[in-house]
């Protein structure tokens, strides 16, 4: 496997489509005034359900500006994608990761992370952050397991639309 940035030359591949994924929980964060924590609540097993997110279609060339566009390659073929946006403090923001379904468990998140952990340095950050959903607990843990931390949660972003009932959790990784 080999990370790469994606250039003009490359370019189709930030159309990477989004896969299905297991809903089979929640992570519950738990703020006790200095630090968080959580706890992970486990559907039962006739509630696990899937979910895709919408392909996002994104525009290379209006995003290019302030995006870096990582890509994993197995072979030529582009099997997973990080986003990475400039920051406006001074952590990196991953705005989207994916891994083909049949490369995940695989270690090709976490060398995109590991990259965008370089990345993030030469761009004079500390590190790295991103959210995600409370329900997506393998995004949750995967993202500690890659060495991120808990630094926020919103529960109301949500309200009013179709994914009401659901809360984003925010996380860190510091790279210095």
């Amino acid at each position: 496997m080999e990370i790469r940035i994606i250039d003009d030359a490359s370019r189709e591949n930030v159309r990477l489509p989004n896969e299905p994924f297991a809903l089979y929980g929640r992570m519950i964060p738990t703020f006790d005034g200095e630090k968080w924590d959580h706890t992970i609540w486990l559907c039962p097993e006739e509630q696990i359900s899937e979910m895709c997110f919408p392909d996002e279609n994104y525009d290379y060339e209006a995003m290019k500006a302030n995006t870096v566009f990582l890509g994993a390659y197995e072979k030529k073929t582009c099997i997973g994608l990080a986003l990475l946006q400039d920051p406006f403090f001074k952590y990196l923001y991953l705005y989207d990761l994916k891994v083909r379904g049949q490369y995940r468990r695989h270690g090709v998140g976490t060398a995109l992370i590991e990259r965008a952990g370089k990345i993030a340095l030469a761009k004079g950050c500390r590190g790295i952050y991103t959210v995600a959903q409370d329900n997506n607990l393998s995004a949750c843990k995967f993202y500690l397991k890659n060495g991120f931390q808990i630094g926020g949660f919103d529960n109301r972003v949500y309200t009013g639309t179709s994914q009401e009932g659901k809360a984003d959790i925010v996380f860190y990784l510091d790279c210095i």
